[in-house]
């Protein structure tokens, strides 16, 4: 092989490397999604209209953006801070349920850099 071949093949190869570093991002710009724990009640368990629930959401999330809604239903909530960062989040099941239908307990919230979070679970309301 010629010596300005050697060369050649030098400068490619440093063209490549640095087309394969392209579009690594620092972690701090990524998509963190709130992330919801700890139902209560059970998936799936029976309850009364007016019972009440809980969850927690992780430390990422903006409490102020926190939203549950049943049946299409905004509901009121009640959040507090937990010693870890984290908040538990409490709320009561509306009056406008009927016994022997079941009902999803929506969450939607949002965490750092504006990403969103959404979760939820069923629950059966008793007669």
């Amino acid at each position: 092989m010629k010596p300005y071949s050697y060369v050649w093949v030098f400068i490619l190869m440093a063209i490549s490397l640095n087309s394969w570093a392209y579009g690594s991002s620092s972690s701090s710009n990524s998509c963190v999604k709130p992330k919801f724990s700890d139902f209560t009640p059970a998936e799936n368990s029976a309850v009364a209209t007016g019972s009440s629930f809980s969850f927690t959401t992780s430390e990422n999330t903006n409490p102020n953006t926190i939203k549950v809604t049943i049946k299409d239903q905004p509901i009121t909530l009640k959040i507090d801070t937990e010693h870890n960062g984290s908040f538990k989040v409490s709320g009561k099941l509306p009056a406008l349920l009927k016994g022997g239908d079941y009902a999803r307990i929506s969450i939607v919230a949002r965490g750092q850099n504006d990403c969103a979070g959404d979760s939820g679970w069923l629950l059966k309301i008793s007669e």
